[in-house]
């Protein structure tokens, strides 16, 4: 299926048996970007904790867990093999495309994200309820069959910086980037991953939504991305980059992958 889908979409396959909906919104982020409706959620929508979908053993924020941990703590959302499962948040696209990554890791490709999320929702007059409400879920039966291929690691990255046969894109704004700022993580050092380059996530974002495919097109161009090259999206905690990766497959056939531990990783593992 589409990686990304309409509210009218969703509205036309809302009692779909096979439908789960997943409410990716958190409590808190790093850009203290603030929600316009944090009290509701898409009716019969499941709260989706990213804390509760990574390893609570490392040492860095939203890692991956095991694939057992991801399969357990998916069965008791009511997932099964065969769900159809949208997912969404309130602050139209932000955390959404890390829950869709994390699926997709996981062997589930059966996925896609709202496009412009909960404020998409209500705009349209669609049904809510109070984001606190209590649900009776059923035990699903998923099965997480990892796929290593869209995932990288500390070692990969470094050993990249040798060949050079990935190019690495980092999320972040510009100034973090460049290190005019310093990083919203205390203690975390500013800088960039050697030969990375930048696309700040918020320039293939508007209101809420994706930008057009045309736009999309346009922008990852003047990269000059050569072809076939593989590339990883990085950012800083592995949740931006989600949304450049996202976008990326809406209009580009390269192979891709997320840097898990992104720059809060390298950051204070590589030396300055």
């Amino acid at each position: 299926m589409d990686s990304i889908v309409s509210v009218e979409w969703l509205v036309e396959h809302f009692e779909s048996p096979e439908l789960i909906i997943l409410d990716a919104s958190q409590a808190h982020n790093k850009t203290k970007l603030k929600p316009q409706y944090p009290e509701l959620k898409i009716k019969g929508a499941i709260p989706f904790s990213l804390k509760t979908f990574s390893d609570a053993a490392s040492q860095y924020p939203n890692t991956l867990p095991s694939p057992n941990a991801f399969e357990t703590a998916a069965r008791k959302l009511g997932i099964n093999k065969d769900s159809l499962i949208i997912v969404y948040d309130n602050l139209g696209i932000y955390t959404s495309p890390r829950v869709w990554w994390l699926f997709n890791v996981m062997g589930h490709k059966n996925i896609a994200i709202l496009n412009g999320g909960l404020d998409a929702w209500v705009s349209k007059g669609m049904p809510t309820e109070n984001a606190q409400l209590d649900l009776n879920i059923n035990l699903g039966n998923f099965k997480a069959i990892y796929d290593s291929d869209i995932v990288r690691n500390f070692e990969q990255i470094k050993e990249n910086l040798d060949h050079q046969n990935e190019l690495v894109i980092d999320a972040r704004s510009s100034d973090r980037f460049h290190s005019l700022v310093p990083e919203p993580r205390q203690g975390l050092r500013s800088g960039n991953i050697p030969n990375s380059i930048n696309l700040p996530y918020t320039q293939l974002l508007e209101n809420g939504y994706l930008v057009s495919k045309a736009k999309l097109l346009q922008i990852f161009t003047s990269l000059e991305i050569p072809a076939k090259q593989s590339i990883v999206f990085s950012c800083g905690s592995g949740i931006t980059a989600c949304i450049l990766n996202l976008a990326y497959q809406q209009i580009g056939n390269n192979p891709t992958a997320v840097y898990d531990g992104s720059w809060t990783e390298w950051g204070q593992r590589y030396p300055a």
